[in-house]
């Protein structure tokens, strides 16, 4: 049994990116591998879909109302939901065996992504970061970039390589941007789950999405497990705070690697999850451009 349940039943192939927007109580979300971005209005329970011409990794709202957002291709800013992608960085690196994956919004605005490769045999993904027109990158040393979150005081980045069962800390400096002193923060043992898409809750616990583990982990600031819950699916993807009070913890899920065996289980594998908690997440920073 779990208390986790099913906000909506939308059988992605690979939900990932739940985002909260504060001011019109939405939960934004992609199906990467469907090339799609969904809107999901908790209060009149409505969803808004709409397709590309190649995958969407990740995404932030901008702070004027549209989105930045890490395609296959590159990197877009759309002015609204429903508007043109206009580019703001063109991928350098092979589009054939890399994408972007994973990302978020530091607290000054600044937009990070990390790319994903897929033959993962090699340390070739890697974490950019976008700000006034410029691109920096800040790590190349993943298989798979994910589970990026930043603690409440902004001064410890969080940086996870699935694959490799890990979660990387670094100290970050708000004011300029850099990343340092890298260091592991938890190792996970393999064949229990990998540590894919994160969120930092207002205490600076680090929730994990385990994939293929069934399971999202509350992590405290140390990288000691304080709680473990259930996921109705195998593939849990990423987690998001939201909700009227900000203790809505929604888990995207992936529907598209389930056996026939794991959807007769699981049926709803593919949804956004929900659980309620005893403990606040942190507003969803917004890209400054």
């Amino acid at each position: 049994m779990t208390d986790m349940q099913c906000a909506l039943d939308v059988q992605a192939k690979l939900a990932e990116c739940p985002r909260w927007d504060e001011r019109t109580q939405t939960l934004y979300f992609v199906d990467i591998d469907s090339f799609k971005l969904h809107a999901y209005n908790i209060q009149s329970k409505t969803l808004e879909s709409r397709t590309f011409n190649e995958e969407i990794g990740c995404f932030s709202l901008d702070d004027n109302g549209g989105f930045i957002a890490a395609f296959r291709s590159g990197v877009y800013t759309l002015e609204s939901f429903t508007a043109g992608l206009k580019p703001y960085w063109l991928a350098a690196y092979d589009q054939k065996t890399t994408r972007f994956n994973d990302g978020r919004c530091d607290a000054k605005g600044r937009f990070l992504a990390g790319t994903m490769y897929s033959p993962k045999d090699a340390f070739n993904g890697a974490l950019h970061q976008f700000s006034n027109g410029k691109e920096t990158l800040i790590d190349q040393a993943a298989w798979t970039s994910n589970g990026l979150a930043f603690s409440p005081d902004n001064s410890i980045m969080y940086y996870s390589d699935t694959p490799n069962h890990v979660v990387y800390q670094f100290n970050y400096d708000l004011e300029t941007g850099s990343a340092t002193n890298k260091r592991v923060f938890i190792q996970f043992p393999h064949g229990n789950g990998r540590p894919d898409g994160a969120a930092v809750d207002s205490e600076g616990n680090y929730w994990s999405a385990l994939y293929q583990g069934q399971r999202v982990v509350k992590i405290s600031p140390q990288g000691e497990i304080l709680e473990e819950h259930a996921v109705p699916a195998t593939y849990p993807t990423m987690v998001a705070f939201g909700g009227p009070d900000m203790k809505t913890l929604f888990v995207s899920t992936c529907r598209g690697a389930q056996t026939e065996e794991e959807l007769k289980q699981f049926p709803q594998a593919g949804g956004i999850f929900a659980l309620e908690t005893n403990v606040r997440g942190q507003i969803e920073p917004r890209f400054a451009g």
